[in-house]
């Protein structure tokens, strides 16, 4: 199947701004790229690609004053198979771990596991160490919190998440990471794009999404709390830590951020005559978060 993904945000600066980008696919799935617009941005910059630590494909750039709008937009050929599964993929002792993975079982700036402990122990101490393991966890996220993008909020941790019981994407993934660290096991966050194929429908319109990959085995499974569910056409943006080292933007200067706008849609042609425009909605505005929450109100309301 093909995959139609991009963007288009619009930035304010009161003065020429340094800002690095982290909207770029992962190396490993540029191949599957059949067509590509951009990024393109307005007026004109010059772009540098670079390589963070994590791997991932960084731009970065300087903003001029005043307004500057970034815009993307591609195909690419997918194989339409959903996350891999393996129910009998085991935990690698922490001894036998590779080198370059010992850091995704340390604490980060959103993940707690000194606070988160105890308590992951308590809950999946008893649970054998591994896929069970982690797929008990997402269980656990799963029902533990509520979604909402009206509950959106920069600074949560996961802790935070755990007590408020709320959250969006990345606090799903990220308290599900600190768990999957107490009890061990290497866990990073992933952004990205996800289609809704096999989902059930959604009122709200499509946005950057957040789930988490585990080390088992011998290799990184992905995982997502939110959903809880194997899906098919994710497109992995980039991975780190936790969010704070992988922002989809970050600017090194005040800014105002105008427009955010993404779209993810799937067709059986490459043509993908469809305009991306029918479904665009921009999160920025007041109609999002208000409506999605009071669509999530009724909804719980009608199943008691």
């Amino acid at each position: 199947m093909f995959i139609r993904f991009g963007y288009e945000i619009g930035i304010r600066c009161t003065q020429p701004t340094p800002m690095m980008t982290y909207l770029s696919v992962v190396p490993e799935r540029r191949g599957g790229i059949v067509r590509e617009h951009g990024p393109v941005a307005s007026p004109t910059l010059a772009m540098e690609e670079i390589t963070d630590p994590h791997g991932n494909a960084c731009l970065r750039m300087v903003l001029p004053e005043g307004e500057t709008g970034l815009s993307y937009d591609a195909v690419m050929n997918d194989d339409g198979r959903p996350d891999t599964s393996d129910p009998m993929a085991e935990a690698v002792p922490v001894e036998r771990l590779p080198p370059a993975w010992l850091p995704y079982l340390s604490a980060s700036r959103y993940c707690e596991t000194d606070r988160l402990g105890a308590l992951a122990w308590k809950l999946f101490g008893d649970i054998p160490a591994g896929w069970l393991r982690v797929q008990a966890i997402c269980d656990y996220v799963h029902d533990r919190l509520v979604f909402s993008y009206g509950y959106a909020q920069a600074m949560r941790t996961a802790l935070e998440a755990h007590e408020d019981r709320l959250g969006v994407s990345r606090d799903y993934a990220h308290l599900a990471i600190a768990f999957c660290r107490c009890m061990n096991m290497p866990s990073r966050f992933v952004n990205g794009y996800m289609t809704d194929v096999g989902a059930p429908e959604s009122p709200a319109p499509m946005d950057f999404n957040a789930w988490f990959e585990v080390y088992l085995g011998d290799r990184w499974y992905t995982f997502d709390a939110k959903n809880n569910a194997r899906r098919i056409g994710r497109i992995p943006v980039a991975r780190g830590r936790d969010a704070a080292d992988i922002p989809l933007m970050q600017t090194f200067g005040k800014h105002e951020l105008t427009a955010f706008t993404v779209w993810t849609s799937v067709d059986s042609d490459v043509s993908l005559a469809r305009s991306h425009r029918a479904a665009d909605v921009s999160l920025l505005t007041p109609w999002f978060s208000e409506t999605w929450s009071r669509h999530l109100q009724e909804r719980d309301r009608n199943r008691h």
